[in-house]
């Protein structure tokens, strides 16, 4: 899927249309604080052996793009529901 850097669409916060700058968003590193992890960690500890089976069986064909639009005007980013592609990339349009 390409799609250009620059689109145009509505801003909720200035309510109005201008042309958003388009960016893919990266994943930040999972916190060791949140509850998941330290459960995971605490289960994986000493001799227990580990607490889930290996993920088996086909990757999914298409990966999950999350997109952020920011408005030029108002400098705040719109961040809708994710979609899926197999290939993604931003173009200079």
């Amino acid at each position: 899927m390409k799609l250009p850097r620059k689109v145009s669409m509505y801003c909720p916060k200035c309510k109005k249309h201008t042309r958003h700058d388009v960016e893919r968003v990266k994943k930040k590193r999972a916190s060791e604080l949140k509850w998941g992890q330290r459960r995971f960690r605490k289960v994986t500890a000493g001799y227990g052996g580990f607490p889930r089976p290996k993920p088996e069986g086909r990757e999914k064909p298409t990966r999950r793009v999350w997109l952020k639009y920011k408005c030029p005007d108002c400098k705040s980013y719109v961040q809708p529901a994710a979609q899926r592609s197999k290939k993604f990339e931003l173009t200079e349009e």
